[in-house]
């Protein structure tokens, strides 16, 4: 029986793990999704084509993979629909979890009611409903992708959650849709959607008995996870490579190489602490350079140096069999580079994640930066000191870098 190898976000997210699932997936005979929501988007560029892909797993843009979004997901209809306009022929080539919670129009209102409650206080969440249609799934009241298959049933099943939850949904100041409008929705849904629902569980169980490849991919990165992340400024599911096992129905013995995708610098999108942030003209750099702005929300996000601490804790938490190191060459063009290798808390210097990331200070180590590795498809042509960096970046991590990335395109990509 084959193993599914697993793709996973080190950092804050945005790391670029859409262009490594696009690379590798050309290479796989099916592509899985496990957990998050459309509040996650890959960027991917082809040929000098862009696609944002929010739901739809990557090696959509493989034609001869399978891609299926598991039970871990919460799936907004709407928004799938939409993205899947991008594609031809798609049945037969994606499958959607008949276990996979709904994320419906309501569950976004009531997520923006909440966040505009909080005032300053807010998490910075993107407002898509994320939060709220997984607190309906551990809640038991949730609504699951294969009940679209009888919109009146669900209809009737969503008016009685509404009618519970009344209270709470009117002090919010939610307006909640009519049957009429509700029902008229599920069916558009379930006319769209049929076709591509079904016992993906199974079909992951099968894929692997019959030996042919799967890469398996999240959303977010490790340091959003719900669990082990920067709580509470963290998403609603489990980010870390365990999730993928629970979001797909797999068990930890079907798991093959764990690649880590880390950015060579540090981002972070939305709200929370961030140690290694860089508020001066460096880090508006590499936000100008990277292009980082938010593939779902279209938010700039915050920047700053690489964080060894951070990333070493990830790395032990996912069992990373190497990096995939990304946008190395938004770094090209700095004169010195810094690291962040320990973190000062109350005076004392520590190289182990503290649970909460308060009154943290980076403490830094510099190296002399490079010129250009933008484009370079060979390691022996980068700089000396990028070559140096990234080895750096090895011994304080721990895990081997296997992967470089030197610009957005599929192409520009170096495998060691």
């Amino acid at each position: 029986m084959s193993k599914a190898d697993l793709i996973v976000g080190i950092q804050w997210g945005d790391e670029g793990k859409g262009k490594i699932v696009d690379r590798l997936a050309q290479e796989y005979d099916v592509v899985c999704r496990s957990q998050g929501g459309h509040n996650a988007g890959h960027t991917i560029w082809v040929d000098g084509v862009r696609y944002a892909l929010h739901l739809v797993p990557s090696g959509v843009l493989n034609p001869k993979a399978c891609n299926i979004i598991g039970n871990g997901v919460v799936l907004n209809p709407a928004s799938l629909i939409k993205e899947m306009q991008q594609f031809q022929n798609l049945e037969g080539r994606l499958f959607i979890s008949d276990k996979a919670h709904l994320n419906l129009s309501y569950h976004a209102h009531i997520d923006q009611a909440k966040e505009r409650l909080k005032g300053e206080k807010a998490i910075g969440t993107t407002g898509k409903g994320i939060g709220p249609a997984y607190a309906d799934k551990i809640s038991r009241t949730g609504h699951r992708v294969g009940e679209l298959l009888n919109p009146l049933a669900l209809c009737e099943s969503i008016l009685e959650t509404f009618e519970h939850q009344k209270a709470i949904i009117e002090a919010l100041g939610v307006t909640l849709p009519s049957k009429e409008v509700l029902l008229e929705e599920l069916v558009e849904y379930k006319n769209a959607l049929a076709p591509f629902i079904a016992n993906t569980t199974q079909m992951v169980w099968d894929t692997l008995d019959a030996n042919k490849t799967m890469l398996l991919e999240g959303a977010q990165g490790t340091l959003l996870d719900i669990d082990h992340g920067t709580y509470p400024f963290v998403t609603s599911s489990n980010t870390v490579s365990a999730g993928a096992c629970t979001g797909l129905g797999l068990n930890p013995k079907d798991i093959g190489t764990v690649t880590g995708i880390v950015k060579a610098y540090t981002t972070r999108v939305g709200h929370g602490p961030f140690p290694s942030e860089d508020t001066t003209e460096a880090g508006k750099t590499m936000a100008d350079v990277g292009k980082e702005v938010g593939t779902t929300t279209g938010r700039r996000r915050r920047c700053g140096w690489f964080d060894a601490v951070g990333v070493r804790y990830a790395s032990r938490l996912n069992g990373c069999d190497q990096f995939a190191l990304m946008k190395l060459d938004v770094l090209d063009g700095f004169e010195t580079i810094k690291i962040c290798t320990a973190y000062e808390i109350n005076g004392k210097i520590t190289q182990t994640m503290p649970t909460s990331l308060e009154n943290v200070t980076p403490v830094y180590e510099e190296m002399p930066g490079w010129d250009k590795v933008a484009g370079v498809r060979v390691f022996e042509a980068l700089p000396e000191n990028a070559k140096r960096y990234i080895r750096r970046i090895e011994e304080l991590t721990g895990t081997k870098v296997g992967i470089i990335s030197t610009s957005p395109d599929r192409n520009d990509t170096i495998l060691l």
